[in-house]
């Protein structure tokens, strides 16, 4: 008699079938608004703020968008999550270089008083944007893991965590709590009521208070200038 080889169980490929199945039931459309409404921020700023043309970043977002919607309706957790560090990481750089280019026309004088300020704002509400998406993409593994309640340790430690009052219980963040957190980490330069709990998102804030530093320190600047 011929013997049934029974297939082995193999933890890591469950772990991901049972991840790839909620990848269409986790929401992006908030992921997707911030990343363009990131890229149509950048799109207003003056025309020597940009590596290249204004709308470059936004066009570029909006193709790597298209992967990312096929990727989720196909269920493929992996390229999910790919693409939505990838696009991260790209309006993150694009962000970065338009302060950097910021600051040296500060001391260039290359743009004006109004101008100045109206782009500083621009780029200070990118800001919060790109971190609050960095924030939502990294806890605990990702909205994916967290939505099929398979989530890595926790990055951060919100207050609504360590009640003991039962309506809190079930409670986990969703874009706009880490949203506010991003917010908050702009204005007081802390995270305020929300414990930083993993290393690499201590990282993260220190990099968006340098970045929220540098734009008021060069608002600063030419209000004294302007004195």
């Amino acid at each position: 008699m011929r013997k049934k080889h029974s297939r082995s169980y193999d933890p890591i490929q469950h772990e991901l079938q049972e991840l790839s199945e909620v990848v269409r039931h986790v929401r992006r459309w908030p992921f997707s608004i911030a990343v363009l409404v990131i890229g149509m921020l950048v799109s207003v700023l003056s025309g020597n703020l940009t590596p290249g043309p204004n709308w470059g970043l936004l066009v570029f977002i909006g193709c790597l968008l298209i992967p990312l919607y096929v990727a989720i309706l196909r269920g493929h957790h992996v390229w999910t999550r790919r693409i939505g560090i990838l696009i991260t990481f790209i309006v993150t750089v694009g962000v970065l270089i338009s302060v950097i280019l910021l600051v040296i026309a500060l001391f260039h004088h290359t743009e004006g008083a109004l101008a100045l300020f109206r782009d500083a704002a621009i780029l200070w509400s990118a800001n919060v944007l790109v971190f609050a998406v960095w924030y939502w993409e990294v806890d605990q593994g990702g909205p994916i893991r967290r939505h099929a309640h398979q989530p890595e340790l926790r990055d951060f430690l919100f207050p609504q965590m360590t009640s003991n009052l039962p309506e809190w219980e079930s409670w986990t963040p969703n874009f706009i709590d880490y949203l506010f957190l991003a917010f908050n980490t702009s204005t007081a330069f802390s995270p305020t009521d929300t414990m930083v709990m993993s290393r690499r998102c201590k990282v993260l804030m220190m990099a968006q208070s340098s970045i929220s530093l540098m734009i008021i320190a060069v608002l600063a600047a030419r209000a004294i200038n302007i004195a």
